[in-house]
């Protein structure tokens, strides 16, 4: 019965993540996507792992493509034409959705993070700053998230975990909680980015049709 619980809380959580995704500006299949190029489509995944990384292909597919749509003179840029008093810039918005995809996989891991996410305010290293490592950051980061989803399963998903959050390893968390919340926190960050896109007269690939 358990099992049978847990499939159906997977099912109905990727069919919101689904729902984000296409208000953003379009589903993307992913980068491991065949859709496209002549290639029969492919099955839905079968294993827990499977749909997660598929979720998370999606928003690091439209994530990534944004960010680096932006020109790097204006990866200084935060908007200014209304209450936005504080906001992160263009590259502390990636930097933290980066920094955050480094933590929750090393919470997922059981291990610490491999690289520095430390900084003010949540947005990871200052000493990034250009746009290339700050890409490479990013790129790196969505990498060890999908290893990390990797070891996600039926068996393991709801089992009780330390919070990547809660340094003193008090609170705690689940791997079905932390990779749908890391999907979501992707997507969240996005509609802001495409807010600065826009702002900057830049489309978002991923609302330039086909």
């Amino acid at each position: 019965m358990n099992n049978k619980i847990c499939t159906v809380v997977l099912l109905v959580l990727m069919c919101v993540s689904l729902g984000f995704a296409q208000a953003a500006g379009g589903t993307s299949q992913g980068s491991g996507s065949s859709m496209g190029q002549g290639s029969a489509p492919q099955g839905p995944p079968t294993t827990v792992a499977g749909v997660l990384n598929g979720r998370l292909r999606g928003v690091e597919s439209e994530f990534v493509s944004a960010a680096d749509a932006m020109p790097e003179d204006k990866y200084a840029y935060a908007p200014t034409n209304g209450e936005f008093k504080g906001v992160r810039t263009f590259a502390q918005q990636v930097r933290h959705v980066a920094a955050t995809n480094w933590e929750v996989g090393a919470g997922l891991l059981g291990e610490k993070p491999p690289v520095d996410t430390k900084g003010p305010n949540d947005n990871g290293p200052e000493s990034i700053k250009s746009k290339a490592d700050i890409m490479k950051y990013l790129r790196d980061s969505f990498a060890y998230a999908h290893k990390a989803f990797d070891q996600i399963t039926t068996e393991n998903a709801v089992t009780p975990i330390n919070s990547p959050f809660d340094p003193s390893g008090k609170a705690k968390a689940t791997r079905l909680g932390m990779a749908v919340l890391l999907v979501g926190h992707g997507f969240d960050h996005y509609g802001q980015m495409v807010e600065y896109l826009r702002s900057n007269g830049i489309v978002p690939p991923a609302s330039r049709g086909q």
